[in-house]
């Protein structure tokens, strides 16, 4: 799967129903070794689009549990 295929996706975390952003509002962490993906690095925001500075919140690859069409839905606390 190519990057283009998922950027711009909806990430949702199927625990609570909360939507985490779009995919291509992240960052990507990469294993320099094998070079996959480790994790999305997702800006935190507060209302009206205002952002904290400094702050991220990280989706691990092993956490997602399925890509569709229009969104990748993750499993995580």
């Amino acid at each position: 799967m190519r990057y283009n295929e998922i950027s711009n996706k909806e990430i949702v975390n199927i625990s609570n129903g909360k939507r985490l952003g779009l995919l291509g509002q992240t960052d990507l962490e990469i294993d320099e070794d094998t070079g996959q993906i480790k994790s999305f690095v997702l800006p935190n925001y507060k209302w009206f689009g205002l952002k904290k500075e400094g702050e991220v919140a990280k989706i691990h690859w092993n956490s997602i549990r399925k890509i569709g069409e229009d969104m990748i839905m993750i499993e995580s606390d």
